[in-house]
């Protein structure tokens, strides 16, 4: 893509109604326009990374049995009050048609998913099944501050399991939490496996992918030597900071700010018995399926990988959610189209900033926008190329072909 040709532009101020760092930087580099507090227009670069998340985790959802659907936003009222989310869900925005008709927009899909799944699951030997969707969701947030965070809109990976026993459901949720593991490890954050209260869902104890940053709005306690890790606000008595973990042993509990990119929660049968949905089982009776929800914040996600990758130049997006692999710049009035032709035909994406500019305003907005790799083309180079690494200081001076093998490296 030509930069030359890109509809936004630079800002050169920081937001003044954005307080987080990801906010500011998005809006800044042009990824994301603010229409109000909670909801984001996502532009060219914005939506390139959305596009490269959701890939990640259709690719892993897939690999886990997960089969893609789309479910409707707007639901009616009927299916809500079956499961008392109408009265009881506060963040549950709600329409009125002009028919006087009362509709709820999806911020889950427990009261969707299951009468539709269960239309086609009728015996044991239909079980397990998992569907998942990729889609925009609604809350009536109190508290949208926080960027992509905490949004009033947001686009989110929910993957709903259905299964004969609970002991089936438990199998399955360690097969979800290591592929939940590999999602976050492949857009480069590193997720602790939290306990936390069910909340509306359920009265068990659910489980949340949280990143540790000081931007995120949940308080949680992990040990030093082990995997435990537990929500502060659930921890009351039990585990404090400082305290020998009781789990291993070994380790100290260690307080941290993070902040949630993927939750699981075990659901039960209280959305299959409240629909009186039911398959038969082995013995010919018929039971209520144990149900699973997991959920992935994808628009939050962009906005955790970028307070977690940032320095005082601008992102330092990691390469598998990069809007593109190289940066290509144009200074001193050189043309660099054929550099440009030969990077498309070997496969690198790149943008080129082919703008009539100073090279320090390109370099400027280069660093702001974060691409992992910055290549030169300038008159004073003659034939070689500058290249490097966004967080890198220094640059190499390469052939065309070194730089292709050092990119696709």
């Amino acid at each position: 893509m030509r930069q030359s040709q890109l509809f936004t532009k630079i800002e050169r101020n920081t937001p003044k109604d954005e307080a987080t760092v990801n906010a500011q930087l998005l809006a800044r580099a042009g990824f994301v326009s603010k229409l109000m507090s909670g909801v984001y227009s996502y532009l060219p670069l914005g939506l390139r990374v959305l596009n490269k998340i959701e890939q990640i985790v259709r690719e892993e959802m897939d690999a886990i049995g997960g089969q893609e659907v789309s479910m409707p936003i707007i639901h009616p009222k009927q299916i809500w009050a079956t499961t008392g989310g109408w009265d009881k869900i506060d963040v549950l925005f709600k329409v009125k048609s002009r028919t006087e008709k009362d509709y709820a927009l999806g911020q889950s899909e427990e009261e969707v998913v299951t009468p539709l799944v269960m239309k086609y699951l009728n015996t044991y030997k239909d079980l397990p099944k998992a569907v998942y969707q990729i889609n925009w969701k609604f809350r009536d947030e109190l508290r949208s501050k926080s960027g992509l965070l905490r949004g009033v809109e947001f686009l989110m990976k929910d993957m709903y399991s259905f299964h004969e026993s609970q002991d089936d459901f438990e199998k399955f949720y360690a097969v979800a939490k290591k592929a939940y593991l590999r999602v976050f490890e492949r857009m480069g954050l590193i997720a602790k496996v939290t306990e936390a209260s069910g909340g509306a869902f359920t009265e068990k104890i659910s489980y949340e992918f949280m990143v540790l940053t000081d931007a995120g709005e949940d308080d949680i306690l992990y040990c030093t030597a082990c995997e435990f890790c537990v929500n502060a606000e659930i921890a009351k008595e039990k585990e404090k900071e400082g305290e020998t973990c009781t789990r291993c042993n070994k380790g100290t509990l260690a307080a941290a700010r993070a902040s949630e990119v993927g939750n699981v929660f075990d659901l039960g049968q209280k959305f299959t018995k409240a629909f009186d949905l039911t398959f038969t089982d082995k013995d010919g009776k018929k039971q209520y399926p144990i149900m699973g929800c997991f959920g992935i914040g994808i628009s939050r996600a962009m906005g955790v990988i970028v307070e977690k990758y940032n320095d005082e130049k601008g992102i330092v997006w990691p390469e598998p959610v990069a809007p593109f692999a190289a940066h290509l710049l144009a200074l001193n009035g050189a043309n660099a189209d054929d550099v440009y032709e030969s990077l498309q035909k070997a496969g690198v994406q790149v943008l080129y900033d082919d703008r009539e500019m100073s090279a320090g305003e390109k370099f400027a907005a280069a660093d702001l926008v974060g691409i992992p790799w910055r290549v030169v083309v300038s008159p004073k180079l003659g034939d070689m190329l500058e290249v490097k690494r966004r967080n890198e200081d220094e640059p190499a001076i390469l052939s065309l072909d070194e730089v292709l093998k050092k990119i696709k490296q």
